[in-house]
């Protein structure tokens, strides 16, 4: 008698129903954009992700995965995410395993 079979002798008059996922609610319509750049910042390079379309704190967990997956620094701001270094190839595998589409800008 598996644990079903047991609820079901418990709660005689509950009707199983099938469970279905929600859809999801919020789909990327543009690819996120990742591109280099040393301009503006005293000659460091960084990587910026721009073109996310979600809410901030969504925007603040994506920065967290790539941060803590390749152990480096970065910020996230107005809807773009800054990462240290020249990452673009890491960080657009990191988002192709999160379900986005990228697209790589510049060299």
């Amino acid at each position: 008698m598996d644990l079903r079979d047991q609820l079901k002798n418990l709660f005689p008059e509950h009707e199983e129903q099938e469970f279905q996922m929600p859809e999801e609610q919020f789909k990327q319509k543009e690819p996120l954009v990742c591109k280099f750049e040393k301009k503006g910042r005293n000659g460091k390079p960084v990587t910026i992700v721009e073109g996310y379309e979600g809410s901030e704190d969504d925007l603040k967990k994506i920065s967290k995965k790539i941060k803590t997956t390749l152990g480096i620094g970065g910020s996230e701001k107005d809807g773009t995410i800054i990462i240290q270094g020249d990452n673009r190839d890491k960080i657009m595998t990191i988002l192709k395993d999160m379900g986005f589409k990228t697209k790589r800008v510049g060299g």
